[in-house]
């Protein structure tokens, strides 16, 4: 009896620490694209003029500090939280739905932001209490969570949840990229390449202060995740068998709706829809990690993250002295995957 304790013992130690390493192992690989994502840019910097001026700002001349801390680092940084934040969004969407097809970007919430920022730009609404600058993000949020409370009531009225709700996720994204379109055919020139551009989805538009917001919304949805992460995994064994622990499973599915909702909104109306991530890096994390959310929900968020930064690498390096819209990146390797998966999912029913 004792030995079976001490095996069952060293089965469980090397279980968390296998995950813990492939835990490290990502955020290393993260470090790696967070510093060649800030080496990388049209400007002409070298590596060498890179790391000097990040230990050396006030020897900078004024165009290169302007470069490096108001253009490439925020780029950078936003590219790791943004993509934190749709992964760790995707994760809890798809373990409450109980679908590995849920994400913001497939239950319409991204395409809500982007009608939100579409319907701000060809009204030329105003507010004479809230800057103008705010609030095309603003809006964008306001529509993306409006969306995220469709989708909630949605899966709160369907007794077989997790198809359905999905289904009614993709007819909302047409639906919403109907009105865009109508607003695209409203609007003049100026404002025409103003929403396309939005749609495509870029890290051109991140400052510090947006950042800053994105990191507060992230440092209040973490630790509910991680109150959370026994809950999500019974979960994962199925509704009776997490009711039968006590676990209020409707009001779980309600919170972390919520908060998935918050995280992957306030993400998509700072810099637009970026598809995918919130898809691809949950998958990732459930392939090298499993369904113990402990670790599983981490690994998303990292993954989210790696997969935004290898991207935007990729953006300023596909066509040299020019950055493509990050969206367009991201959609040229989920749309694939997103196949690949309902062919798989097709196959196992």
């Amino acid at each position: 009896m004792a030995a079976a304790g001490r095996s069952l013992s060293q089965g469980y130690a090397s279980f968390v620490r296998y995950r813990f390493l492939i835990l490290s192992l990502i955020l290393f690989l993260l470090g790696v694209a967070f510093v060649c994502d800030v080496f990388t840019g049209p400007a002409a910097l070298s590596p060498g003029a890179v790391i000097a001026g990040l230990l050396d700002p006030a020897g900078l001349p004024s165009p290169v500090r302007y470069i490096l801390f108001d253009v490439r680092l925020p780029y950078a940084v936003m590219a790791v939280l943004v993509g934190a934040s749709l992964g760790l969004a995707g994760a809890e969407m798809q373990t409450v739905l109980n679908n590995p097809l849920a994400s913001p970007f497939t239950l319409g919430v991204s395409a809500a932001a982007t009608l939100g920022a579409a319907l701000v730009l060809v009204t030329g609404f105003s507010l004479t209490w809230v800057p103008q600058e705010a609030l095309l993000p603003a809006s964008s949020f306001l529509f993306a969570a409006m969306a995220a409370l469709v989708i909630h009531l949605l899966a709160k009225t369907q007794s077989n949840g997790a198809d359905s709700v999905v289904l009614f996720g993709i007819a909302l994204v047409f639906a919403i990229n109907s009105l865009v379109a109508l607003l695209q055919f409203l609007a003049d020139a100026d404002t025409l390449q103003q929403i396309v551009f939005w749609g495509m989805g870029s890290l051109g538009r991140s400052t510090w202060p947006k950042i800053v917001t994105v990191v507060a919304v992230l440092i209040v949805a973490i630790p509910l995740s991680v109150r959370d992460v026994w809950k999500l995994t019974a979960l994962r064994a199925g509704e009776a068998q997490a009711e039968s622990l006590g676990i209020d499973t409707k009001r779980l599915r309600l919170t972390v709706m919520l908060r998935a909702s918050l995280l992957a909104a306030v993400a998509v109306c700072f810099v637009g829809t970026i598809g995918f991530v919130g898809l691809v890096g949950p998958h990732i994390a459930r392939l090298l990690l499993g369904e113990d959310h402990r670790f599983f929900l981490p690994g998303a968020a990292l993954a989210g993250a790696l997969i935004l930064s290898l991207a935007s690498i990729a953006s300023k390096m596909i066509i040299p002295g020019m950055i493509i819209p990050l969206g367009i990146v991201t959609s040229i390797v989920g749309g694939p995957f997103f196949l690949s998966l309902l062919i798989a999912k097709e196959r196992r029913a």
